[in-house]
């Protein structure tokens, strides 16, 4: 069984900061490549980060530049730094394998909400 929790999120103002946190249990973490993946209010879920087990990155367009995949194989860890935050990145994040993503791994995810 495995099991994601994202933890993090929070209220920001725009042009703030915050650094996510997905801890990984029941995985083989360090052979997994990592996703970031965030839904919007009458959204579809997207893609945000994605990291491969030898550390290689992809970001999407609309974040590229701000955020900043990273991981902690020795704690089972994936982190998203989020810089220069916008309202338009108001969404709930979520951890999960990628970029093939395993449906019943989604956890609860963790709230972004960027005011304007």
């Amino acid at each position: 069984q495995v099991q994601l929790v994202e933890s993090g999120g929070g209220l920001v103002q725009a042009g703030g900061s915050l650094r996510l946190s997905c801890a990984a249990s029941g995985s083989i973490f360090g052979i997994n490549a990592w996703g970031w993946y965030r839904q919007a209010p009458g959204k579809q879920r997207e893609l945000v980060a994605g990291i491969s087990s030898g550390g290689s990155t992809n970001y999407a367009d609309s974040v590229k530049g701000r955020f900043t995949i990273s991981r902690d194989n020795a704690k089972n860890t994936v982190y998203l730094q989020m810089n220069s935050l916008k309202p338009a990145d108001t969404a709930v994040y979520y951890c999960n394998y990628w970029p093939l993503p395993v449906k019943d791994y989604w956890g609860q995810g963790t709230q972004v909400t960027v005011s304007s």
